[in-house]
């Protein structure tokens, strides 16, 4: 009789444990479709990001000359360095100096056009003992006369001109 009772109950929970088809492995022709215009629209999603993160204009990326010149002091000379974030969008710093005359610029330039370059961030300058400190937006301009970008924001606190030229 024990016997019966641990064969019965083999038995019953052999037939009730679930079982899996083949059939619920496949997909589906409907999810077929689905499934394989999921994976074009996301290879065309790809595509686009990565054209998204392209420049429009030339990179920019490295060090450049950074250059300081003005009526009241003497010419700096520098390096500054563009580090890549975005489209046509950089991560600024860099320094020039000269004896006890210093010029540090720190922020972020995203470039607009060929000749346009708009800054966001800090500009300090420390001239004969006098420091400036310019942290309005401003753009650097290529004017034309030279391989470089020119601040548009010329006038200092003293009101002396101030040439902060970008070499590319």
């Amino acid at each position: 009789m024990k016997r019966t009772v641990a064969v019965l109950s083999l038995v019953l929970l052999w037939s009730c444990t679930k079982k899996e088809s083949s059939d619920q492995n496949t997909l589906s022709p409907e999810a077929k479709k689905i499934e394989s215009i999921n994976t074009v629209r996301q290879k065309m999603n790809d595509s686009i990001a990565i054209k998204n993160q392209q420049n429009k204009f030339k990179d920019l990326s490295g060090d450049h000359q950074l250059k300081f010149s003005s009526d009241e002091a003497a010419a700096l000379k520098g390096t500054l360095t563009f580090t890549k974030t975005g489209r046509d969008l950089y991560d600024v710093s860099g320094k020039a100096s000269s004896g006890k005359n210093t010029l540090s610029v720190k922020g972020t330039v995203k470039r607009v056009s060929e000749k346009h370059l708009n800054f966001e961030g800090e500009i300090v300058q420390n001239i004969n003992g006098n420091t400036y400190k310019r942290t309005d937006k401003t753009t650097f301009f290529d004017e034309g006369k030279g391989n470089f970008w020119r601040l548009q924001n010329k006038i200092n606190g003293s009101g002396f001109v101030d040439h902060i030229d970008i070499y590319f």
